[in-house]
C-alpha cells in the first residue's frame, strides 16, 4: 500500500505509529517533511548499537552479584556498556540476565533452532581455550610476569596452528 505524506501529499517514506490513550495513530511523512518536523531517521545503525539500545530500554536488571566469565573475563556490566558478548561461554554465565533480552528480541524464542555446523564442538572448545589463554596472557602482562606471558603466547600459537 502506498501512503502519501500527511503534510504535502508526496510519497511517504517514513511511517510512525503512536499509541495515545489507547488509540493507535498512524503518521506518514516524506523525508523532507519529517526533517522539517525534527524527525530524524538513522538508516544504517550498527547492530551493536541496536542491541545496546535494546538492552538499555528493556530494563534488564543487572544480576545482584557481579558475574564474570572465566573464559574471556567479560562482566555483565561490560555487556550492558558494549551490547556485545565476549565469547560463547558468556551465554551460560549471564543466562539469567540475557534470557529476557533474547526472548524479547526473538519474539519468544530463547534458543537457536537450525543446523549445527559439522565439527562445531571441537572448534568451540579450541576457541574457548584460546579466549581463556588470552585473558590469562593479559593478566600475566599486567602483572609484568613476562616469562609466564611468553609461555601462554606459545600455547595460544600451538592451539591456533593445530
Amino acid at each position: 500500500m502506498n501512503f502519501k505524506c500527511d503534510k504535502c501529499g508526496k510519497p511517504a517514506t517514513i511511517h510512525l505509529t503512536e499509541i495515545v490513550d489507547g488509540d493507535k495513530i498512524e503518521k506518514h511523512f516524506c523525508q523532507n517533511c519529517a526533517s522539517t518536523d525534527g524527525i530524524t531517521i538513522q538508516s544504517e545503525v550498527p547492530i551493536g548499537q541496536l542491541l545496546e539500545d535494546f538492552v538499555l530500554q528493556s530494563g534488564v536488571a543487572e544480576p545482584t552479584s557481579e558475574l564474570q566469565c572465566d573464559v574471556c573475563g567479560m562482566t555483565f556490566s561490560d555487556f550492558r556498556e558494549d551490547g556485545l558478548l565476549g565469547c560463547p561461554n558468556d551465554y551460560d554465565v549471564f543466562e539469567d540476565g540475557l534470557a529476557s533480552v533474547i526472548e524479547r528480541a526473538q519474539e519468544g524464542a530463547t534458543q537457536h533452532i537450525g543446523k549445527v555446523p559439522y565439527r562445531a564442538d571441537e572448534a568451540q572448545k579450541r576457541q574457548a581455550a584460546i579466549l581463556r589463554l588470552r585473558a590469562e596472557l593479559k593478566g600475566a602482562v599486567a602483572a609484568e610476569d613476562y616469562e609466564h606471558a611468553a609461555a601462554i603466547r606459545d600455547q595460544i600459537k600451538e592451539i591456533e596452528n593445530s
